[in-house]
């Protein structure tokens, strides 16, 4: 079996980018994905009217 010797600084990088995933990423695409349908929702009631008419 090989091993494999990981230097301090590739591990520094993984924790920044799983910060920068976890912290920023992964939120901004939640409010981009509940602006996105909320943007499709106004949409099709400006076509179709509000529901329940």
């Amino acid at each position: 079996m090989k091993s494999v010797i990981v230097d301090s600084g590739s591990k520094r990088r993984e924790l920044q980018l799983f910060l920068f995933i976890t912290v920023v990423l992964f939120p901004l695409l939640a409010v981009a994905a509940v602006a996105a349908y909320g943007f499709l929702v106004w949409m099709w009631q400006l076509i179709n009217g509000p529901p329940g008419l």
